[in-house]
């Protein structure tokens, strides 16, 4: 790989890290971000909470992780960064706004660029309900916008772009560069499963509505009822589903996987038929174009953001309206095999088109080129 012709000191601001046991999506987007950066020959620094699986100080694949603070107090310790020594040498800095931001624009005026994987509107409400949600989405959609008033911002999608131009964020300072995905090799690790299987995969948190997973589990039972349900990934909102899966009377139908590694997700994404998405919100979607590269088709919300870019409706996966539709669209695909099969192949064929090789070369390109995209 060929030096980048003017190495520079870059940190990310991030609120978690990969390892974290909240760590997703975001953070996995961040951290390939920052070793392509770092293979280029750039000095990269993630600075974000610390917590149990990580140490404070550490280097992985050339990028320094600096773990400080803890769900709130890694915002004073990002600032604190910022105004060190080391902090001040920084060139570049990414200030990750995952609802809430760090506000590095208080400390740095220049050279400094915004991430935002997506509007978190309706999170707000369900994660934190009452005053502190109206108080975060305050955060997040007034006060946000005009401490970065002049800074560049990155997202992942195009919905994603359109919402933050909702905000009043001038569109012309809001670039797109997409996730991007580990192209599996060899495209099968494992057969498909013998008999339906569906899957959930990501974060358990009550955003994402895998509960909506275990309502159509119990409706779909007595009309297939061979049908399993998959659930992958961990999360504070683990305890929760396990009983909603016993009140509906599907415990015995749901495997609760929990975190596990890339090899036995893709294990499990192998044996799937169809995938469910029914998250609220998504940037993008990466458990979505996961799937499609191992042929699984997803079904997920129209009203999701992101979701609508990463499936293309009707082709490589379903877009619907609500919990009734996807109901009704997953029978009609369990029960279609032909129609089932040939949109898995097109999500395969469009999901190896997305490597992040591309996303982070243009990632780079925003950085570098113009490094400040200040106006006037």
């Amino acid at each position: 790989m060929e030096l980048s012709r003017t190495p520079r000191r870059i940190t990310f601001l991030v609120w978690r890290d990969t390892s974290h046991p909240d760590g997703g999506g975001s953070e996995v987007y961040v951290e390939h971000m920052a070793r392509w950066l770092a293979a280029r020959g750039h000095q990269v620094t993630i600075c974000c909470a610390a917590h149990p699986n990580g140490p404070a100080d550490e280097v992985c694949d050339g990028v320094r992780f600096r773990r400080r603070g803890g769900r709130l107090g890694v915002y004073a310790h990002g600032l604190a960064y910022l105004l060190s020594r080391a902090g001040r040498r920084t060139d570049i800095v990414v200030d990750v706004h995952n609802g809430i931001p760090f506000a590095a624009s208080l400390v740095r005026r220049h050279h400094l660029h915004v991430l935002v994987h997506h509007v978190h509107r309706e999170q707000w409400q369900i994660i934190y309900p009452g005053v502190r949600g109206r108080i975060g989405w305050w955060v997040e959609s007034w006060l946000a916008p005009r401490l970065y008033r002049r800074q560049p911002y990155i997202t992942v999608s195009q919905s994603s772009r359109n919402d933050l131009a909702g905000l009043g964020i001038d569109p012309d300072r809001i670039s797109v560069v997409c996730n991007g995905i580990d192209v599996p090799h060899p495209s099968r690790l494992q057969p498909r499963s013998a008999t339906p299987r569906i899957c959930v995969l990501g974060r358990l948190v009550p955003h994402k509505q895998v509960e909506h997973a275990l309502q159509l589990m119990a409706r779909l039972h007595p009309a297939i009822p061979d049908l399993r349900l998959d659930v992958i990934g961990s999360g504070w909102w683990a305890a929760e589903l396990v009983a909603a899966a016993e009140a509906l009377g599907v415990s015995d139908l749901v495997t609760f996987h929990g975190q596990v590694s890339d090899a036995e997700r893709d294990a499990l994404l192998d044996a799937s038929w169809l995938m469910l998405a029914p998250s609220v919100k998504e940037g993008w979607g990466i458990a979505i174009m996961e799937a499609a590269a191992r042929s699984v088709p997803a079904i997920a919300y129209s009203s999701a953001g992101g979701v609508t870019e990463s499936i293309v409706d009707g082709e490589t996966g379903v877009l619907v309206a609500d919990l009734e539709e996807m109901v009704s669209q997953c029978q009609a695909l369990l029960t279609d095999t032909e129609a089932r099969l040939a949109m898995g192949k097109k999500a395969r064929n469009r999901a190896h088109s997305f490597g992040w090789r591309r996303s982070a070369e243009a990632f780079e390109h925003l950085l570098m080129d113009r490094p400040d995209q200040r106006l006037p």
